[in-house]
């Protein structure tokens, strides 16, 4: 196979005469000395002035490729080019600078004068003519240069359109039926709208492509169903600025429903509406226009006129048949195979921009007109003195204003405006006519709206007339900013100037102009702005407006909401309604969840769009529903893959034993088959189709609970590196004009790299610095970017952090913590898609010291990268992280005690009075009277205190002991007296007793022996029998004894020096009620035991025990009893919850006052059921989380029938004994999922 290369040389060879420069230094510095490599002459071209208004062209005698330029200094001399841009044209008029990455490219050239540098053109130049403009030179010298440039020859047949003729193809058949397209065509026009190219069938199909505002509009129908016409209809618009009289290419594939459209190599991908494959057109495809057998509907639409050239129609080369007259062309009045010269000739202005133009002086009659066009909302377009006062034309605020100022009458002023938005980058005329007492001021020729003033006296023109700019140092100065933009047509006394003669100094002059070309730029097209970010611009930059996407940052990149709800969890907030994005800077958009965070895993739920019961009818003979992949699948709640069963078929217990499915009875009573469907790699339920009821009678609903999904594998995705030399490696990626990198690290070194791309053409780099910086490096075009972050307290403290980096076209940002940021505006050139063409590494591989330490979570642009799995199979790095405590574990509440896991952590509550994740919920019960709880202590099995002896069960039983100091934490409610809230019982007679007595204070008895009574502590002060919840705490210490009731001061009390200080072989603590063998304080028994504590109890903690908890939680195998009614409750006592913020101000909580997220659910949820199409479904608005999760989805769907029903029934189904085996022969892989479905998945 041989292949065709562009390489070929095509300065070289041309002879002197092509070519041409603005100046020439002196004899033998000529521009046809500057071929590459060549000594002749003076080995050179060098013009005479060393400014930015030198040019040197070279004619390749007809149009050719460009696809690369070389440069050299002057031979042996210290003259050279270190920066220039390139110009081209066909006709040597309307100039085009070569653009890159939405600008004009400017091109790094020599440093010397023997060097060679080349460039490789992005994009080809497809151009006669080229300008080398020089932007800086030899600081030594001057400007010089010697060049090449490489390519090969282009030819293509090119057809004139007037506006009159089209092009009709007409197809071998009356119709055409196609499922695959491949369209071509590049245009040329001045003209901002026009049809192209246009083919229509008689069923509704149509395809055209035309001009609309200079802009490029592609409409397809493949056809719309009886319900609606508007159903198959697609259009997508691209491009802009596309009347600048330059060739731009179009090619349109299509196969089936998904189309590319390309336009100047940028290319959209969609997929069109409705659920038709085929463009089914009649007779003809038509270029140029409409043909003349279109449907009158499609009229009102201007034809094309400009010029075509390299139409292609699925392989057929249109404009080579029309030169060979095979085509239908009898419309044209003239078909011309060239491209008629445009008469315009356009001129660009920067911010120092001006052009002096003379006019007629002391006439009586002003009249000056010109088009223009521009993305500033302000600018002077024109300014000349009168003999008394003067004239501006200006731009304000989008419209067109003219000021007169009068010096003759005391400096009257005259304002006058017109137009509104005429910075929209489109090209607008202007005329101002001023003559005897008026003055007339016309917009875009609208002679209708054109504005009138009077003027108080007869004006006498200056003869001197500035655009774009006003610089003179006068009292007359225009307060009106420099037009940036391009103007045209300029007209003085009705005479249109000519620019040509200005360029060679014949008239006028000029500063910092470009004649002969329009270098405007649609900053927003393509649209730099993600996430349907509004896109707005100026002349030198844009902006993006991202209110109501969901999205924030220059270019609407990063999400503002978390990826999940365990990130929320980890955040310290509670549970409820939030907006989570799985991806991030993805593709899909954020939505909201409810999260459930009670336990000790996160439970995320997400409801769908249908409504319970959903009454349903169809013609379909089968059921299904349709999952993630767009997969049909006939198995339903409590089955699984392969089975087409309802769960009554596998639990052999269905209404009619003759079919597995409920619904298939064809009763004519309601029947029901529900269930849970778990097999994730299905899951969620995008639509369900429910059919054969479309009988009389035949009736059926519909309800698809909500899916649930267990944690978030990504956020805990972790790998330990161990080693300073270890790191994983990922397989290249491609990288967009916007790359987020995010991660979060702990780590005890003070150095270490934590990732790096290491590209032949672009680098990336993140390290941690001294423990307290972050540093991010990359490339841009060939200038590297560098940001850091310094943290105020050390990063390498074992404790986690988090790292956010992004780069855009816009900016670069880097945060840490999410609280320390710094940014740093981007360049202005460079901005090509990244192309990574090494491996990703993270970690070190260069040789520089790698990181050392944990990562985890770690996602670029939205994807989850798994360093578990990679970790496995890489020496020096593990999977997994331990340590997750160090930085959790103030979270567990009320000593609960911090539990490392493989991933994240857990609060283990076992030794506390409270229970949930966080150890905050309260644990208590309701006593009706003569409820009791008694907990008893194993006798003492050493002569160690505090002992603790493992049960048969494995839980950790104290037993008896000799106590110096305890703690007796408590809450209760109660509005009965006299009860015992506590007693604590031991084999002596010691004991300790916390009573309610007659008139509701509270008593608290001590006897630890050595007193002939107890030792009591009256609280007289207040009834604590009222209802309301109160909290104890008592804790004795020797003989100091400190009693706190609810949030009153401590109160302090010492034991009388005769009592013994040691509470010996505690044996029982007794709640409500005592119930005890041996002897007992008379008065504990007479007074406060009979009928015993009526009310609420809850937070029982006496030192590591927790009595009541213990009752409560049927699944300790604890040595506890009771007796009577206890009723699980917490008493009203207030919640110890983790609240860092109010939920109020909390901008993440969805029922936070007056938080409201800007995000447009009514697009959301667009296209979610068909209303008009038989098919009723679910369409569940939901990422696809691509970690592993558990979800469950309760499908219930009831029929009533007059006829049969059918259920396809898996192949084996009937002969396998069990629903096992019919799973096992239809699906071995199942087997797994029917097991971990059973399993709880931490994701």
């Amino acid at each position: 196979m041989v292949f065709w290369k562009c390489e070929d040389s095509l300065a070289t060879p041309l002879p002197y005469s092509s070519f041409t420069s603005s100046s020439v230094y002196a004899r033998g510095y000529g521009a046809g000395y500057a071929k590459l490599n060549r000594k002749q002459g003076a080995g050179g071209w060098s013009p005479l002035d060393t400014d930015r208004y030198q040019w040197l062209q070279v004619d390749l005698g007809s149009r050719k490729q460009v696809v690369s330029i070389v440069t050299q200094g002057r031979y042996s001399s210290s003259d050279w080019t270190s920066k220039y841009r390139l110009l081209y044209s066909d006709t040597q008029k309307n100039w085009r600078p070569y653009l890159q990455d939405g600008n004009i490219w400017t091109f790094e050239g020599n440093v010397n004068s023997e060097g060679v540098v080349r460039h490789e053109l992005q994009h080809a130049i497809l151009a006669r003519y080229i300008r080398f403009i020089p932007l800086d030179w030899s600081r030594e010298g001057r400007i010089g240069v010697r060049l090449e440039l490489y390519g090969c020859s282009y030819w293509a047949d090119v057809i004139s359109f007037d506006g009159q003729g089209v092009i009709s193809y007409r197809f071998r058949s009356k119709k055409m039926k196609i499922v695959k397209d491949v369209i071509s065509l590049k245009f040329r026009t001045t003209a901002r709208d026009g049809v192209l190219l246009h083919g229509e069938g008689q069923q509704g199909d149509y395809i055209s492509l035309e001009l609309r505002r200079a802009r490029l509009q592609l409409s397809i129908n493949l056809g719309s169903n009886q319900y609606g016409s508007i159903q198959g209809h697609t259009s997508v618009i691209s491009g802009s600025l596309l009347d600048d009289d330059h060739w731009h290419s179009v090619v349109i594939e299509r196969y089936r429903r998904n189309v590319n459209f390309t336009l100047d190599h940028h290319t959209q991908q969609f997929r069109t509406n409705g659920e038709f494959d085929h463009l089914d057109l009649d007779y003809e495809i038509s270029f140029g226009g409409l043909p003349v057998s279109a449907k009158p509907s499609s009229g009102g639409r201007e034809n094309f006129v400009g010029c075509m050239e390299g139409i292609t129609y699925n392989g057929d080369n249109i404009t080579n048949l029309v030169r060979r007259k095979k085509v239908d062309t009898s419309s044209f009045r003239n078909l011309t195979f060239s491209c008629t010269e445009s008469n315009s000739s356009p001129v660009f202005f920067n911010s120092t921009s001006f052009l002096r133009l003379p006019g007629q002086s002391d006439s009586d009659t002003l009249s000056v007109s010109l088009s223009f066009r521009t993305w500033n909302p302000n600018g002077l377009l024109m300014f000349t003195a009168l003999a008394d006062g003067w004239v501006e034309v200006g731009l304000t605020e989008g419209k067109v204003t003219v000021y007169m100022n009068v010096t003759q009458r005391k400096n009257t002023r005259i304002d006058i405006s017109s137009g509104s938005g005429l910075n929209d980058g489109q090209w607008h005329s202007v005329h101002l006519n001023a003559l005897e007492n008026y003055a007339m001021l016309t917009v875009d020729g609208d002679e209708a709206s054109t504005v009138r003033t009077a003027i108080p006296i007869q004006i006498q023109t200056g003869g001197t007339y500035y655009f774009g700019g006003y610089f003179m140092h006068t009292n007359t100065r225009s307060s009106q900013r420099s037009f940036q933009g391009c103007m045209q047509m300029i007209h003085i006394d009705d005479h249109l100037v000519d620019l040509r003669a200005v360029e060679q100094g014949h008239i006028g002059t000029f500063e910092n102009v470009s004649l002969d070309m329009c270098a405007i730029i649609d900053r927003c097209v393509p649209n730099h702005c993600e996430h349907t970010g509004r896109c707005s611009q100026t002349w030198d930059t844009f902006s993006c407006n991202c209110s109501g996407t969901g999205y924030t940052g220059a270019t609407c990149h990063t999400s503002m909401y978390q990826q999940s709800c365990e990130e929320y969890k980890h955040q310290g907030k509670n549970s409820g309604s939030y907006w989570i994005d799985p991806d991030g800077s993805g593709s899909i958009a954020p939505f909201r969840v409810n999260c459930d965070m009670t336990e000790d895993n996160v439970w995320t739920t997400l409801k769908n769009n249908l409504s319970p019961q959903t009454s349903v009818t169809n013609g379909v003979p089968f059921t299904w529903w349709v999952g993630r992949a767009n997969e049909r699948h006939s198995y339903w709640g409590g089955s699984g893959p392969g089975i087409q069963k309802c769960s009554c078929g596998i639990e052999h217990n269905c209404t009619d034993p003759k079919h597995y499915c409920n619904c298939d009875a064809d009763l004519r009573t309601w029947k029901e088959d529900a269930g849970l469907l778990v097999y994730k790699d299905h899951l969620p339920v995008r639509q369900v189709v429910v059919g054969d009821t479309s009988r009389a009678g035949s009736e059926a609903k519909v309800t698809i609970g909500p899916l649930k999904c267990l944690g978030d594998r990504n956020y805990w995705n972790a790998a330990s590196f161990t080693s300073p030399a270890s790191y994983l490696h990922f397989p290249s990626f491609r990288g967009e004009t916007s790359t987020d990198i995010s991660f979060y690290f702990k780590t005890s070194s003070t150095h270490g790299v934590f990732l790096e791309n290491l590209g032949t053409t672009d680098f990336l780099h993140i390290e941690l610095r001294g423990g307290s910086v972050i540093l991010f490096s990359f490339d841009v075009g060939s200038e590297r970017v560098e940001l850091s972050v310094r943290s105020p307290v050390p990063l390498n403290n074992d404790q986690w952090h988090r790292v956010e980096a992004e780069k855009n076209i816009k900016e670069a940002v880097l945060q840490l913590n999410g609280q320390y940021r710094e940014f740093r505006p981007s360049p202005p050139q460079g901005h090509t898609r990244l192309e990574f063409y090494s491996e990703l590494y993270v970690g070190a591989s260069s040789g520089q010291r790698g990181f050392l330490g944990c990562m985890r979570a770690l996602k670029i642009n939205g994807a989850t990268f798994d360093l578990e799995e990679r970790a496995k199979v890489t020496p020096g790095v593990n999977p997994g992280c331990q340590g997750h405590c160090s930085s959790y574990g103030m979270h567990c509440r009320n000593g609960g005690k911090c539990v490392e896991q493989y991933n994240g952590y857990s609060c283990d509550c076992s030794l506390t009075a409270y229970d949930g994740p966080y150890c905050t919920d309260d644990v208590g019960g309701y006593f009706e009277t003569g409820t009791l709880v008694r907990y008893d202590f194993l006798p003492e099995v050493g002569p160690f205190a505090l002992r603790e002896v493992n049960s048969l069960s494995g839980v950790s039983v104290p037993s008896e002991a000799n106590l110096t100091q305890e703690e007796l934490v408590f809450s209760f409610s109660t509005s009965s007296t006299p009860s015992i809230l506590v007693y604590i019982s031991s084999r002596t007679q010691d004991y300790l007793a916390v009573v309610l007595r007659h008139n509701g204070t509270l008593q608290v008895r001590y006897s630890l022996g050595g007193l002939i009574e107890p030792y009591t502590i009256d609280v007289d002060h207040r009834n604590m029998a009222n209802g309301q919840p109160h909290s104890v705490n008592i804790t004795r210490n020797l003989r100091e004894i400190r009693l706190q009731l609810d949030h009153y001061p401590v109160s302090t009390y010492t034991l009388p020096e005769t009592s013994d200080t040691q509470f010996n072989l505690v044996k029982s603590i007794f709640l409500g009620k005592v119930f005890e063998t041996g002897q007992i304080d008379p008065i504990i028994i007479e007074r406060y035991n009979t009928p015993g504590f009526v009310g609420c109890l809850s937070r029982v903690q006496f030192n590591s025990v927790a009595p009541l908890k213990a009752a409560l939680r049927s699944g300790l195998s604890t040595p506890v009893s009771t007796h009577g009614i206890l009723v699980p409750s917490n008493c009203g006592a207030s919640p110890l919850t983790i609240s860092p913020m109010a939920s109020a101000s909390d901008p993440w909580h969805i029922e936070a006052a007056g938080a409201v997220f800007p995000f447009n659910e009514d697009k959301a949820s667009d296209g979610g059921v068909d209303r008009n199409s038989a098919i009723i479904g679910g369409i569940i608005s939901m990422v696809i989380f691509t970690v592993l999760c558990i979800m469950v989805f309760v499908i219930r769907h009831m029929f009533r029938h007059k006829g049969s029903y059918h259920t396809n029934e898996a192949k084996g189904a009937e002969s396998a004994d069990c629903a096992d085996a019919a799973i096992i022969v239809n699906d071995p892989a199942f087997t797994e999922t029917i097991d971990e479905s059973k399993k709880e998945w931490f994701i």
